[in-house]
């Protein structure tokens, strides 16, 4: 890192010089115009060329398997690139190659094949940043896990496999969204007009909301095991009574006031909303101990999948209780009625 000095230009206006380096690799000459976006305590200054589209990136398939180009794939369309191009410079490409590159297109958002040949295919992003905001992406990823729970436990009480399939078609959704926002957020990072789109606010929106989305994810992952859960028990027909899955029940819709709550407030930076979650969490952990409990003694399998069920859920709620704990966080960044930032004011 550098150290350079403020120098004083003219009677109000004060300088830093530029890095020649970034300067010479960034194409910057007198009279152009950067670009910069203000953080607390921080300035970041992006050359023009840092405001467009980025370069097609190749991909040399040639020492690369099925799964090592899908990925390297995935990796590019987070790292926003438009178009990315698989290659082989020394013969065709292979079934596997080509299966990689339609399995990453089946996951990712926006990306289609344009062009194909033996050696070559080139896929490209139509997702325009200016369609989405992350907070509107957070809250339908939030829904989706939400709708998956919904499905799962009417999957576990009626043994309904078409419900199952809903959930298993859902988490792919999640994931794709999910990956959308890792592209957004790092394109959002590197241009500031890109992060004015999709109201990214400052680097630490970007820390907190990659972490948000994180938590998500795995909360549709882990609704994804309560349908598992519902199929291994049609199939070896263990019945749960309905006391106990009345129960579950109740539970599950705790967890999704939690689930809802903490999102919400993690937008709108509401610390009385983010608190509201951290307090319902024992509650919801009582519950969950006391249908426990009220197990023991009956079927001994039955016993077992209801703890399976319950582990799942506590782990949406954990999921939940951090994402509360980032919206609390957000919430104390800037000067609210409960904290001022700035010096230190004696009482």
């Amino acid at each position: 890192m550098e150290r350079r000095k403020v120098q004083q230009l003219g009677g109000s206006t004060l300088a830093v010089s530029l890095p020649r380096e970034w300067v010479e690799e960034n194409g910057v000459e007198k009279g152009d115009e950067v670009y910069i976006p203000v953080n607390r305590g921080s300035l970041r200054v992006v050359a023009k060329s840092g405001l467009q589209d980025q370069t097609t990136a190749t991909i040399h398939a040639k020492d690369l398997g099925e799964d090592a180009v899908e990925r390297a794939i995935i990796a590019q369309y987070v790292l926003g690139q438009r178009t990315i191009q698989i290659t082989h410079t020394d013969g065709t490409l292979t079934d596997g190659h080509i299966n990689g590159v339609y399995n990453a297109e089946s996951q990712l958002m926006g990306l289609g094949i344009v062009e194909e040949a033996t050696d070559n295919i080139v896929v490209r992003c139509s997702v325009d940043p200016a369609d989405f905001t992350l907070g509107e992406l957070l809250e339908h990823l939030e829904s989706i896990g939400r709708a998956m729970r919904d499905d799962a436990m009417k999957a576990l009480a009626y043994s309904n496999a078409d419900l199952v399939q809903n959930v298993a078609s859902r988490e792919r959704q999640a994931n794709r969204i999910f990956v959308l926002l890792l592209r957004l957020i790092y394109t959002g990072y590197q241009n500031p007009l890109v992060a004015q789109k999709i109201c990214l606010e400052d680097d630490l929106s970007l820390i907190a909301y990659r972490s948000l989305a994180k938590n998500l994810e795995l909360t549709a992952d882990s609704s994804q095991g309560l349908a598992e859960i519902a199929v291994e028990i049609d199939q070896r027909g263990v019945d749960i009574d309905q006391a106990t899955m009345r129960e579950i029940h109740r539970l599950v819709d705790r967890i999704d006031e939690i689930a809802t709550e903490s999102v919400t407030a993690a937008i709108e930076r509401d610390y009385d909303l983010a608190m509201t979650p951290r307090e319902r969490f024992e509650t919801i952990m009582d519950h969950k101990n006391a249908i426990l409990e009220d197990l023991e003694g009956t079927n001994a399998e039955a016993v077992a999948y209801a703890r399976d069920v319950l582990v799942r859920l506590r782990q949406i709620a954990e999921y939940s209780l951090r994402n509360a704990e980032i919206a609390a966080n957000l919430a104390m960044v800037s000067d609210s009625r409960y904290v001022s930032i700035g010096d230190r004011t004696d009482p």
